[in-house]
């Protein structure tokens, strides 16, 4: 190629750290292209088994499996960004991990993550580092109600506490078992949005258009396309997650969640450096999704055509709502995508559908 990039050929092997529903549509993805995908999940019978051509079953801290499975794929990426900095250690002296392990570092810590984004020039909400209750004690006082997040593991609202001046501060602390954290004052935003953003091995970056973000209990339930916000705010959502890749020297997709305030400004309020809830419309959507993006990236393919051709609504099926499966099927305009979980319990992500409108 021009750039000076070789692009992994068709059969090529492109290992998954990570067996859920992201690697499972991943999988999907590059099968489209001529590619395979080989798994690596602690879990048995990950959903992401359904569909890649190999599995395997071990822990993350099995150096001799994750030796085995570097030695057996072309390329590593990952699905979820809680990936052990010693079994990435292991892997990256064999392979190249795409995207690398500085954009992982960074968010596998919110606090990191708010300084790197902050460092760019970049907004994120007022916030202070929490050890203790006396710490969580003057945070409240000086930024008022908002959200207290443990600074690693947390996802879909887990790890949360929200609290108002008045509320006792050891107790949010022991409801997140004392795990270090740092508290975010809420801002006034109008909308929650989200820029899916992907970069290539040359640099070139393609975002898809954002979408507009609601939440119940801390999971995201539905994203809209396009969101409810001007052409200069879409240009500015686009523009931050353009400099965020770019700072990452990024390859592969990534979410980037923003604040939309009154005042028409945007907050980035996090980032995460792999294919995103928010992006599954792209399926139905676009030409090439953000499944399809990551693998070209991470294969050193170019880049697709992100543009959408239809506006769409996704929902997320929580628990019980994968039940509705028949009735959904019924639906004209409306494709359903179920993850192969055995168990529907509450809060956890069954499947999504995705409405064109």
């Amino acid at each position: 190629m021009a750039d000076g990039v070789t692009p992994l050929p068709p059969g090529s092997t492109i290992g998954i750290l990570g067996g859920g529903q992201l690697g499972r549509m991943l999988s999907i993805e590059a099968a489209r292209l001529g590619l395979r995908t080989h798994v690596f999940e602690p879990g048995a019978e990950p959903p992401a088994g359904d569909v890649a051509h190999t599995v395997t079953t071990a822990g993350y801290d099995d150096l001799e499996a994750l030796a085995a499975f570097a030695d057996s794929v072309d390329v590593i990426t990952y699905e979820f960004e809680n990936v052990p900095a010693d079994a990435l250690d292991l892997l990256g002296a064999r392979r190249p991990i795409r995207p690398g392990r500085r954009p992982l570092a960074i968010s596998q810590d919110r606090l990191d993550e708010k300084a790197f984004i902050a460092g760019l020039g970049i907004p994120v909400a007022p916030h202070a580092r929490v050890d203790t209750a006396d710490d969580l004690a003057a945070a409240l006082a000086e930024l008022g109600e908002g959200i207290l997040k443990t600074r690693r593991l947390g996802y879909d609202g887990k790890g949360q506490v929200r609290l108002r001046p008045g509320d006792d501060p050891v107790a949010a602390i022991d409801a997140i078992a004392a795990a270090p954290a740092v508290f975010e004052a809420l801002v006034p935003f109008e909308r929650e949005i989200s820029v899916i953003v992907a970069r290539s091995l040359s640099g070139q970056v393609v975002c898809f258009d954002p979408g507009e973000n609601l939440h119940r209990d801390g999971i995201l339930h539905t994203t809209t396309v396009p969101a409810e916000i001007d052409e200069a705010t879409v240009a500015a959502a686009v523009d931050i997650a353009g400099r965020i890749v770019d700072a990452f020297d990024y390859v592969g997709v990534m979410g980037v969640e923003l604040f939309a305030l009154t005042d028409g400004s945007l907050v980035v309020n996090e980032v995460a450096p792999r294919v995103h809830n928010s992006g599954h419309w792209t399926i139905e959507a676009c030409a090439v999704d953000q499944f399809q993006q990551h693998v070209r990236a991470v294969a050193g393919w170019p880049l697709g055509d992100g543009r959408r051709h239809d506006d769409a609504v996704m929902t997320n099926l929580i628990g019980d709502d994968v039940e509705a499966w028949t009735e959904l099927a019924t639906r004209p305009g409306v494709g359903i995508h179920l993850y192969g979980k055995g168990e529907a319990r509450p809060g956890r992500k069954m499947g999504h559908v995705t409405r064109l409108v």
